[in-house]
């Protein structure tokens, strides 16, 4: 008896903030270990499903590079990097679309349906989603002018038609998007899934951005998680090198969403349900970005 007492006050905490988060959406950045240990994946699809049921409407987008990494090598396609970006002629461009649209997405809406939920999957051409534009990349050079890099079909969001998500969350549904974006001549664009996330969520004006990842966070010179950032700090965080590689466009995607959503945060999508402790918790498990603290204001 004593067990399902605990676990009736457990339910009984999550009401202010199921009371909170009621009817608003919260967009989540799906990549990383959540994407490919089985546990973490039902979690994860567990998570959302459940966020459906009490009110709330999750949006997913989700990354894929790993599985495109591994179709190119199987049909002898070579593929380069350049400053993270992988550089996308119009042969990758195709495994790109073909992996993130035509397989991880639907093994996702898959995931998701199978466990009792109701998702669709989508790319950023259907209801022309996801306007793009090729990304400019240049890189600066000591004593020389900026080096302009060719990424191909590498683009970045120019604006998001939120009608078709609208349209799928008052119906039920939970929107599954690949980062795949259209320009106006309807030329195809392999896009950041952060990026992508982080402009949906502006978009949309959802209460929450999520990016799952396989860090704890954000952490400090000695290691230590950064639980509560603002966009002066997180800026000041780059230039002290506290930020650096890969989480400095996550945090970039933070701090350009806080703008139009409520607070960002990064979290760590090998722990279990992280979505409902980052959610349904006073601390939370991440890092948390906000425009800035209400002492500020």
């Amino acid at each position: 008896m004593k067990r399902y007492q605990l676990q009736a006050k457990s339910i009984i905490e999550t009401l202010p903030y199921i009371s909170k988060f009621y009817g608003k959406t919260i967009v989540i950045k799906y990549g990383g270990n959540a994407m490919i240990d089985e546990r973490l994946k039902r979690a994860f699809a567990l998570n959302v499903i459940l966020l459906k049921y009490i009110g709330i409407n999750p949006v997913v987008i989700h990354g894929g590079g790993p599985q495109i990494g591994n179709m190119l090598k199987a049909l002898n396609i070579q593929s380069t990097f350049r400053e993270g970006y992988r550089v996308t002629d119009a042969a990758t461009m195709d495994v790109v679309e073909m992996v993130l649209v035509g397989k991880v997405n639907k093994e996702i809406v898959n995931l998701i349906n199978l466990n009792g939920g109701k998702a669709v999957g989508l790319s950023g051409k259907d209801g022309m989603l996801i306007r793009a534009e090729p990304k400019e990349l240049s890189v600066e050079k000591k004593d020389a002018p900026p080096e302009i890099i060719d990424l191909g079909k590498v683009g970045e969001v120019r604006a998001v038609n939120t009608t078709l998500i609208h349209s799928l969350l008052r119906e039920g549904f939970i929107p599954v998007i690949a980062p795949v974006g259209v320009d106006d001549e309807g030329n195809t664009y392999n896009i950041n899934a952060d990026s992508v996330a982080g402009a949906v969520a502006a978009s949309l004006g959802a209460k929450r951005l999520f990016l799952l990842t396989d860090v704890p966070g954000l952490l400090d010179k000695s290691g230590e998680l950064i639980t509560h950032l603002c966009t002066r700090e997180a800026f000041q965080c780059i230039e002290d090198g506290i930020i650096t590689g890969g989480m400095i466009p996550k945090i970039k995607c933070c701090i350009e969403a806080v703008a139009d959503v409520e607070k960002a945060a990064i979290i760590d999508g090998r722990v279990e349900n992280c979505i409902l402790l980052e959610l349904f918790t006073k601390s939370g498990i991440g890092t948390e970005v906000v425009e800035h603290f209400e002492e500020e204001a």
